[in-house]
């Protein structure tokens, strides 16, 4: 479970696109920009998401995939929902209480957001709700090569106040929606990560790419809530 925890939490946490050939060559200040800026007007999002999580010491990767969605209310904390089909399992939030449910094990954790965020977790959240702010928690570079096969830009983010959960993020940002950002001085994009890798203390690396990516659609406050299935045992750590 605690596996799983980090994974949501961190992720920011967070798209095939085509370079633009008439653009230039974006700064690392425009790239960060785009990102922020997109992240400001971020209200809602869905997505599909995809993983692979590498263990230190472990030859093969731990594979997962599902849908996921982001809510920032007006006023308090933000709710999210990690639906799972491999392996089929779904961990939800209000902003208050967060469910992990195991339905193969007839099991549902019960524990408050406040102690999942606990052990230094808070930056990375914060971008899993999209109010992190680049510049003030990280000392941000162009990874080397700047972009990937895709012609993303590869960002590498190393935390002022390194945590045993978070030592090194790294952010694929959409050429195009940093292209957009250069012609028009704006981010079009609420939500420009194609994808983000977390490197934890002790070398874990979690890779997550998001694809179908749909944002401020207005969604509903009871899509993050859960109602505990009959005959399902409650844990309450």
């Amino acid at each position: 479970m605690k596996t799983l925890i980090r994974i949501v939490s961190m992720v920011v946490l967070l798209c095939s696109c085509a370079s633009s050939v008439l653009a230039a060559e974006a700064s690392l200040q425009e790239v960060v920009t785009t990102l922020e800026q997109g992240y400001a007007s971020l209200q809602d999002l869905q997505a599909a998401f995809s993983q692979s999580t590498q263990l230190a010491g472990f030859p093969k990767p731990q594979k997962g995939a599902g849908e996921l969605a982001l809510r920032r209310p007006a006023k308090g904390a933000a709710q999210f929902r990690f639906d799972y089909s491999v392996p089929r399992q779904q961990i939800i939030s209000n902003g208050r209480q967060v469910w992990f449910y195991q339905p193969e094990n007839r099991q549902v954790v019960v524990s408050s957001l406040e102690s999942m965020l606990k052990g230094g977790n808070s930056i990375a959240m914060a971008y899993l709700t999209g109010l992190g702010h680049v510049s003030r928690d990280f000392t941000v570079s162009f990874a080397k090569p700047s972009r990937d096969k895709q012609g993303n830009y590869l960002l590498e983010l190393i935390p002022r106040k390194p945590t045993p959960l978070l030592r090194l993020l790294r952010l694929a940002i959409r050429d195009e929606a940093v292209t957009a950002y250069q012609t028009t001085g704006q981010a079009k994009e609420h939500f420009p990560v194609a994808a983000s890798t977390v490197t934890d203390a002790s070398g874990t690396e979690t890779r997550i790419s998001y694809s179908r990516i749909k944002t401020n659609s207005g969604l509903s406050a009871a899509k993050f809530t859960f109602k505990v299935p009959q005959g399902v045992e409650i844990i309450k750590p």
